[in-house]
This record gives C-alpha cells, sequence and structure tokens, in this order.
C-alpha cells in the first residue's frame, strides 16, 4: 500500500499543475496554490483519507508534512 505522503503527492499532482518539485516542507502560500484551490484540495484529501475535516480546520496545517503526521496519527 502506497504511504500517505505517496498518496498525497498524488493527489496534489492529479490537482494542480505545479511548475516546480513539490516540497511537503513548504508553506501552502510557497507552493503557488491560492485559497481556493487550498480548500478544494483538503475537501480531497478529506475524502480520500476520511477524516472529517471542516473547511477551517485546514488553517492549523502549515505544510504537507503536517498533513502527513496528522493522518497518520489518526490510523495508528
Amino acid at each position: 500500500m502506497p504511504s500517505t505522503a505517496e498518496r498525497l503527492t498524488a493527489l496534489v499532482t492529479a490537482s494542480f499543475d505545479l511548475d516546480h518539485e513539490l516540497d511537503f516542507d513548504a508553506a501552502f502560500s510557497g507552493l503557488g496554490i491560492s485559497s481556493v484551490d487550498a480548500i478544494s484540495f483538503f475537501k480531497l484529501v478529506n475524502s480520500e483519507f476520511d477524516l472529517g475535516l471542516a473547511p477551517d480546520d485546514c488553517s492549523q496545517f502549515e505544510n504537507l508534512n503536517a498533513v502527513v503526521a496528522f493522518i497518520d496519527a489518526r490510523s495508528s
């Protein structure tokens, strides 16, 4: 089974046309993703990982590594 990071990478790749390599440590604002696109992305993450997060909850994550840590902590 793919890791959480691999699954998130697939979601990002399918959702965004980034002109740079994905950096899991970069702040979301540094990825060149608008706030509207970020909310849409988190809806996909919610669905993929069955998280049940509200849109406002997504602001707690500084970067993709924080999302990975959250998901992995919930699944252990």
